[in-house]
């Protein structure tokens, strides 16, 4: 009983805030539906690691014994030593990914390098408000839409914020239903957004499925060497799904693959949720310039369509680019409601897939650019 007493006389109000942080993670995870196999994880991870002198953390015990936490445990071992949790996620994520979309449509690609605008952004709103330049470049990476390159370049450059920039990243994600409607609105018309794209795909030969990750990593490789294990690692796994010879490995890596190493994360990345790093007013201005990154990002991608449109006689419905974000498959599905929404008759999935898988290659595209960049100044 003096345990008990003691232990909860040591809770601050910042775990305790903690507490009720974590606990509505859970709540949007399990009842709102959004990105449950993260949030949960996080939300839960984020309890565990506020509790005074948890068994989670790393402990040095009488007799000056250090005692290993398996949360930090995991931290040190999978994100911070290596990287290894979020670069396997890539793999599932390769693997996940149908690329047949774009290759039948390449003029995508601009919109997933367009709606990267967020990240550069807000990467300047961050370092103007006083955050280092480390921490500046992870902030806006937040705008990249993918929860596993914020991770990645959070942890490559030891930014100071790592677990505020991760619940911004995948709860902007889970939102995307709810930001990008309104984005959207607030720079078209009606009359944009009723635009139609009927869809005639190119074929796409089994040769080019294969060569094309192939490819997409000798580029990446030379324009921006420090993507090379975020795009390497996306490329292997889509070349596994398209080679042919590899479904039950293809399979794995979508299901028991990603879903391992997304539980582990979720819960991995809590060791940065501690109460003495997390709450603090930089946390309120990281959710802020976050959602700043998303905001600007969708705006980017819309309005370089309707520039586009000027130019060419087939109009594209500026809808689809706020699909090239990287936020796979929830941006497309958003277009293709809000499409119906306004015309029950335009179907524009296929069209925002293509840009939306776009978006995932230039993600860590930027990822690794803003790292070379970062890395030579620092």
């Amino acid at each position: 009983m003096d345990f008990l007493i003691s232990g909860i006389a040591d809770v601050t109000w910042q775990q305790l805030l903690m507490f009720v942080i974590g606990g509505v993670l859970i709540y949007l995870a399990l009842v709102k539906d959004f990105e449950p196999a993260l949030l949960m994880p996080m939300g839960f991870g984020a309890i565990l690691v506020n509790i005074p002198s948890s068994g989670v953390i790393d402990q040095v015990m009488s007799g000056n014994i250090q005692v290993h936490g398996i949360v930090q445990w995991l931290f040190e071992v999978g994100i911070e030593a290596s990287e290894a949790m979020p670069l396997l996620l890539f793999i599932g994520i390769g693997a996940m990914i149908d690329f047949g979309p774009l290759l039948s449509n390449p003029k995508m690609l601009l919109f997933g390098a367009a709606a990267q605008f967020g990240i550069f952004f807000s990467m300047a709103v961050a370092a103007l408000l006083g955050f280092e330049l480390k921490d500046a470049a992870s902030i806006g990476i937040i705008g990249a839409a993918d929860g596993p390159t914020a991770i990645l370049v959070s942890q490559v450059l030891k930014s100071n914020y790592m677990g505020a920039i991760a619940v911004a990243a995948y709860s902007y994600m889970a939102l995307v239903p709810i930001i990008q409607p309104i984005c959207i609105k607030l720079v078209t018309t009606k009359a944009e957004r009723r635009i139609k794209m009927p869809y005639n795909p190119a074929s796409v030969s089994r040769l080019s499925r294969i060569l094309f990750p192939i490819i997409v990593t000798i580029i990446a490789g030379f324009v921006a060497p420090m993507s090379i294990s975020l795009v390497g690692m996306l490329m292997f796994g889509n070349l596994i799904r398209e080679c042919g010879k590899l479904g039950n490995l293809s399979q794995s890596a979508q299901n028991e693959l990603s879903n391992i190493i997304t539980l582990l994360l979720g819960i991995t990345i809590s060791f940065s949720m501690r109460a003495e790093q997390f709450v603090r007013v930089e946390t309120l201005l990281i959710m802020g310039i976050g959602l700043v990154a998303f905001c600007f990002d969708t705006f980017a991608g819309v309005l370089f369509a309707k520039f586009l449109n000027l130019f060419s006689k087939t109009k594209i419905n500026p809808m689809v680019g706020a699909a090239g974000i990287s936020a796979f498959p929830m941006s497309s599905r958003v277009i293709q409601k809000l499409g119906l929404k306004e015309d029950p008759t335009n179907h524009l999935l296929m069209h925002a897939v293509g840009a939306n898988v776009a978006g995932q290659i230039g993600s860590v595209v930027a990822g690794g650019l803003i790292l070379s960049l970062i890395v030579n100044l620092l």
